[in-house]
């Protein structure tokens, strides 16, 4: 096999968690029935547990590990009767390639800078179009040019900047009209996916959501809602991206993205947040959880069309606050 080493840095970072534990189940170093838990393989590649979801959903899908009774994975493929070990992963010494550490590493440095980007960026966006100057940031945050690079990657990824003709990075504009496609989109693709996922949802995971969904609803305040933006991931991650369609779990998730995003935006303006969702959620993990999987679909469905029309009268308040005065110095408003 040739080596991937040269396109170890542009990886996404599931797809390096991926390929290092591929590699160490194959080297032996994982055995057969250890129990792979998300939080643990997370610290050890310093990461969020999505990344690791994914990176599981992978590897079971290529038969070297499986779901069993308990909670986790097993390293093994399905149809075996493999005793769990329960050893602690990161006392085994995990292999993981230089190339593939220093990649972590470089993620390291542009994740530390990400957020203040990705919050100066989402907060204007709503008010026009705005020029995002490589250098300036790069100034702006004492880093090099390939580090904002990957921040500026991991933002299109996003939806929330893309290039143009000039290949000038353009952020914006968020306007009702993008929100709308991309729940037109999400109505076409996540209910189905959804029923696809029914037979392989972790009854555990949809157990505790249900749990948080239903102390979401008990919750007064929103500030006490320490879980909100949460909640629709959980629900996405353990009902949606379970399906077995590899490629149509990338199209939700690429444009699932911009519209957390514009919803996170919502929140930076004060608006409240959105409690009906929390019943309706709570409504199609019920209806999951009791096997009504085309009524948990139709439920699904239903929400996403009301979510829409909730999100744009939402955006349409913001759009009559003035622009603000100032913003980041690497961003520069582009004249209509």
């Amino acid at each position: 096999m040739p080596s991937s080493k040269p396109r170890q840095t542009a990886q996404r970072r599931y797809e390096i968690v991926e390929d290092v534990l591929r590699t160490n189940i194959a080297d032996g170093l994982l055995p057969k029935g250890l129990v792979l838990l998300e939080g643990p393989i997370a610290e050890i590649f310093q990461t969020s547990r999505a990344p690791v979801q994914r990176a599981l959903l992978h590897l079971e899908a290529e038969q070297l590990i499986h779901r069993f009774d308990g909670r986790g994975y097993l390293v093994g493929a399905p149809g075996r009767s493999i005793a769990p070990v329960r050893t602690d992963i990161k006392t085994l010494g995990l292999v993981v390639p230089e190339a593939i550490d220093e990649a972590l590493q470089s993620r390291s440095t542009w994740e530390r800078i990400y957020d203040s980007i990705e919050a100066d960026v989402a907060a204007c966006v709503v008010f026009g179009q705005y020029r995002i100057i490589e250098i300036e940031l790069a100034d702006h945050f004492h880093v090099s040019r390939t580090v904002v690079r990957d921040v500026l990657g991991r933002l299109q990824e996003r939806g929330l900047v893309h290039k143009n003709q000039s290949s000038h990075w353009i952020a914006g504009p968020l306007t009702a009209k993008s929100i709308k496609d991309r729940f037109a989109l999400r109505r076409i693709l996540e209910p189905p996916a959804l029923v696809s996922a029914a037979p392989r949802i972790d009854r555990s995971r949809l157990t505790a959501l249900l749990e948080s969904l239903s102390e979401a609803e008990r919750t007064e305040s929103d500030a006490d809602l320490v879980e909100w933006e949460d909640l629709e991931t959980k629900l996405v991650e353990t009902c949606v991206m379970a399906t077995p369609n590899e490629r149509l779990r990338d199209l939700i998730r690429d444009n699932l993205l911009p519209v957390v995003a514009s919803e996170r935006l919502l929140r930076q303006f004060g608006l409240p947040r959105d409690r009906i969702a929390i019943a309706e959620y709570r409504l199609i993990v019920e209806l999951l959880a009791r096997g009504a999987i085309d009524a948990a679909a139709a439920m699904f469905d239903a929400h996403l069309e009301e979510a829409k029309n909730r999100n744009i009268a939402q955006m349409k308040i913001v759009a009559v606050i003035p622009a603000p005065q100032s913003i980041a110095p690497y961003l520069t408003r582009i004249a209509e």
